[in-house]
């Protein structure tokens, strides 16, 4: 074995036996802290706008576009304002407990449980948000109402 090759060989054993990390891993590093700090802003934003109904807080997570795919509600930061505004006038005690966060690159995901008032069985909801540069740019959601009875003893989260 010539001398450059055995020292290249040599040298990267030694960073596999002192624990360095491998090529690469420092990118999937960066890669699960961006997914964390997008959790982070997805989960701020979320109860800003749904459990405190206040827009000013809730738009600091807001990009310059908001694409909805709720049909019920309308695109742009103007449309959630509007939603919100309209929410704490008429739905002062919905409330929503998330049960679980997850993440894909951009795109974070969000499993709650949607309450009208304190005695309402509610429903079980996913909410996806895209991000980009940090900020919130589109979502789309699915609900499902918890029903009286089931035919499991699994409960929806």
């Amino acid at each position: 074995m010539n001398r450059p090759m055995y020292t290249t060989v040599l040298l990267a054993g030694l960073a596999l036996l002192a624990g360095c990390p491998a090529p690469g891993d420092s990118t999937q590093a960066q890669a699960d802290s961006a997914e964390e700090r997008n959790k982070e802003i997805v989960v701020a934003f979320y109860n800003a706008a749904i459990n405190d109904k206040d827009f000013e807080k809730a738009s600091q997570y807001l990009g310059d576009v908001y694409i909805q795919h709720n049909p019920l509600a309308a695109d742009g930061p103007e449309g959630l304002k509007s939603f919100l505004t309209f929410a704490k006038e008429n739905l002062s005690t919905f409330k929503i407990e998330i049960k679980r966060v997850l993440a894909d690159g951009d795109y974070v995901m969000l499993h709650v449980h949607a309450k009208r008032d304190p005695d309402d069985r509610g429903s079980a909801v996913m909410d996806i948000f895209r991000l980009e540069n940090g900020k919130v740019v589109e979502h789309w959601d699915v609900m499902q109402p918890i029903p009286e009875t089931a035919m499991n003893e699994n409960t929806m989260f």
